[in-house]
């Protein structure tokens, strides 16, 4: 990705990755496209394991990244983008207008206005760790943000159909997640897969029972 700016917009205070503000000034200082992580090449051999392209895919946080649109072309069409950054959702649909099966929609993923059941995945790559950005320890979670991830994740399986996956792409290693992740409300079950060569990322895979 071109990363021309990214020194302009790196925040002081990682807490400002949670805010809505923050994110609106970077994509318009720095529109290009712009990976946390791995893309669907480095990610696709352990995902397909999981998803396949006849599924509802909801994209929760989606950025700038290029990974729907990897999908898209690898066979993925029925993805579903939310944001909420109203500057990103306009670049992307801007630079996606040719994905017409795609779609674009300003959300935020605490709030979602989607329909019950109506996803077979929900792929997360980054959004919840930004969300976790406000955290000042790694040992431990405020209440205001532990409250604010059950907002998300009570989200997250509201729109999921029964035997739907939350895919939830992190650095943040089990002992750091799971704490989070596997709440009995929830009801879901917890695959775990790694990546990478020394540093190691890791692939919650959260199947809805």
């Amino acid at each position: 990705p071109t990363t021309s700016n990214m020194t302009e917009v790196i925040p002081d205070d990682n807490r400002e990755y949670a805010t809505q503000k923050y994110w609106e000034d970077r994509y318009k200082s720095d529109p290009e496209p712009h990976d946390w992580f791995k893309e669907w090449p480095e990610l696709k051999d352990v995902l397909e394991k999981h998803i396949n392209s006849k599924q509802r895919v909801l994209m929760a946080g989606c950025g700038n990244s290029k990974l729907s649109e990897q999908m898209y072309e690898d066979g993925y069409h029925s993805i579903v983008n939310i944001d909420f950054s109203p500057e990103v959702i306009k670049i992307m649909q801007e630079r996606c207008k040719e994905m017409e099966e795609m779609e674009w929609l300003v959300m935020d993923v605490t709030q979602m206005d989607l329909p019950d059941q109506s996803f077979d995945i929900v792929i997360d790559k980054g959004t919840m760790d930004a969300l976790l950005c406000e955290q000042t320890s790694a040992w431990e979670v405020s209440q205001h943000l532990a409250d604010n991830i059950d907002k998300m994740l009570s989200e997250v399986t509201r729109v999921l159909k029964k035997d739907g996956m939350y895919i939830y792409i992190t650095f943040g290693q089990p002992h750091f997640r799971k704490n989070l992740l596997l709440k009995e409300k929830y009801g879901w079950t917890l695959t775990t897969e790694r990546i990478g060569d020394g540093f190691h990322y890791f692939i919650y895979i959260l199947k809805k029972q």
